[in-house]
């Protein structure tokens, strides 16, 4: 099966060897993303709230380039470098997905790049 890498200009360029997504038949595998303004590829400032928005903005960018949207995603990821943010990574998540809800999981790690402090990853089918 072919790979069809997906880019957006409204999402952050990658920042190593990999693509922004890769499409394969009708699933799009998204890279993780973090707060990083797509514009200056700098972190956003502000809480943990205002990161997360940023993160899945960029996510949101990278699905609709792929043809879909946040609501096609099946699975995602959630990395954060302290779970104490888990309620308001939750809170945030609410403000852009409905039921049925990707499923997930959300893991504390030791650090991510950038120091940023959440990453999101995902998988998305198209129709």
């Amino acid at each position: 099966m072919s790979r069809t890498p997906i880019t957006s200009p409204n999402a952050p360029a990658a920042i190593g060897p990999y693509s922004q997504a890769v499409r394969s038949g009708n699933t799009v595998y998204l890279s993780g993303q973090i707060p990083l303004d797509p514009k200056t590829m700098d972190l956003v400032g502000g809480d943990i709230a205002v990161q997360t928005r940023r993160v899945f903005d960029n996510l949101r960018a990278v699905c609709q380039a792929a043809g879909g949207d946040l609501d096609k995603l099946v699975r995602i990821g959630i990395y954060l470098t302290d779970l104490s943010h888990f309620a308001t990574v939750n809170a945030v998540m609410a403000e852009y997905f409905q039921a049925p809800y990707p499923a997930r999981s959300t893991i504390q790690v030791a650090g991510l790049p950038k120091g940023a402090e959440v990453e999101v990853d995902g998988i998305l089918i198209l129709d």
